[in-house]
């Protein structure tokens, strides 16, 4: 069967390769399941995969299938699944557990081990090919009436468990009631953040750097949240005018927005950064100021990267309520198709090239 992968280490090097097609027999303890992909969403992480930045073939292969973003439908499972049949539509989780104690408990997102095992970044092949096979224990169910949302399944996990972790951290206050949020970043994660923290009834300032008229402003409006244009309003002026934000969801990719959000965040506050920023610039910052404000203001700073079942579990009902909340608003971040596992390189072009595509996947087939 086709499959997209790259040589890991060599630049530029996406190509159209064949892989065998999997059986549910592959997985020993009779749990699992074959999926028919139908698509996969592509991000920043597969284009710097792409430019060799990062990433690792598995064992015993030259290439690694690229496509962390999946969404397909069971054909077979195993004899001891229980809780899938075919017919459902599901995503993968992405990660898979290492020898640590939080990976041997389920939380292997937080796996304490330096190798990691990431399906399409790192020794595991990804989705983006004709079928895969994975145990149960990874494959999560989607409801029919959210077919239509497709490859958003993981990235609303990763904003998902943003900020389920910073809720999870804030329970050192004994008591928590947070106001303001801040998500920097009107991407992809920036949205979906923004979607989840109005439904916990945030306020929540989105902010990026393009004036308003961008369809990531539409969509902010949508969520009924407040778009916030850096090149109209800095950060600091927003703070000084709203408040400082109980919570900021960093989703940028710049330094220089990750470590200047830490100026604008309030007492007791929770500063999560979920972006990879890459790269070797460098920024000066007010650094004594900082740690006066962060040592007397009982503030934190998190890093959450990745995602586990529950996360997508959490992140599909928030999808779901969403969809009740803000009918057609979320769809709208689905921007760029592109059709047939053979337009690869179509699809590694809108990464590289089109600014304003929200989200770009591959349908590669039909149901």
């Amino acid at each position: 069967m086709r499959a997209v992968a790259v040589i890991p280490g060599k630049p530029n090097s996406v190509h159209l390769t064949e892989l065998p097609r999997p059986s549910v027999h592959d997985i020993a303890d009779g749990k699992g399941i074959l999926v028919k992909v139908l698509k996969v969403g592509v991000d920043a992480t597969d284009r710097e995969i792409n430019d060799a930045l990062y990433g690792n073939a598995p064992p015993g292969y030259k290439f690694l299938v690229l496509g962390h973003e999946s969404f397909g439908i069971v054909q077979e499972v195993g004899p001891n699944v229980r809780n899938l049949k075919p017919g459902d539509y599901v995503a993968a989780t992405v990660r898979r557990p290492g020898g640590s104690i939080y990976d041997t408990i389920g939380t292997y997102d937080m796996t304490s081990e330096e190798t990691y095992f990431e399906r399409g970044i790192n020794l595991l092949h990804g989705y983006l090919t004709e079928y895969f096979v994975d145990h149960e224990d990874y494959i999560v169910r989607v409801p029919p009436g959210l077919k239509h949302l497709h490859v958003l399944m993981e990235p609303i996990s990763c904003a998902a468990k943003a900020v389920q972790q910073a809720y999870e951290v804030q329970r050192r206050m004994k008591v928590w009631r947070p106001r303001v949020a801040y998500v920097l970043g009107a991407g992809q994660i920036g949205l979906l953040a923004t979607l989840i923290l109005k439904l916990r009834g945030l306020d929540v300032y989105c902010i990026a750097r393009s004036k308003p008229g961008t369809l990531s402003s539409e969509i902010v409006a949508g969520l009924e949240a407040t778009y916030v244009s850096t090149s109209e309003t800095p950060l600091e002026a927003l703070a000084l005018k709203v408040g400082k934000a109980d919570l900021i969801i960093d989703a940028t990719g710049a330094s220089a927005m990750s470590f200047g959000a830490m100026e604008v965040l309030g007492h007791n506050g929770v500063l999560v950064w979920t972006s990879i920023t890459g790269g070797n610039h460098s920024i000066e910052i007010k650094s004594d100021k900082i740690n006066i404000d962060w040592v007397l203001g009982n503030k934190l700073l998190l890093g959450s990267v990745n995602a586990n079942r529950e996360h997508f579990e959490s992140g599909i009902r928030d999808l779901a309520l969403g969809e009740v909340m803000y009918p057609g608003v979320i769809q709208r971040i689905l921007t760029n198709p592109v059709d047939g596992l053979e337009n690869f390189s179509e699809m590694m072009r809108l990464l590289v090239e089109e600014k304003t595509a929200l989200k770009v996947y591959t349908n590669v087939a039909e149901e």
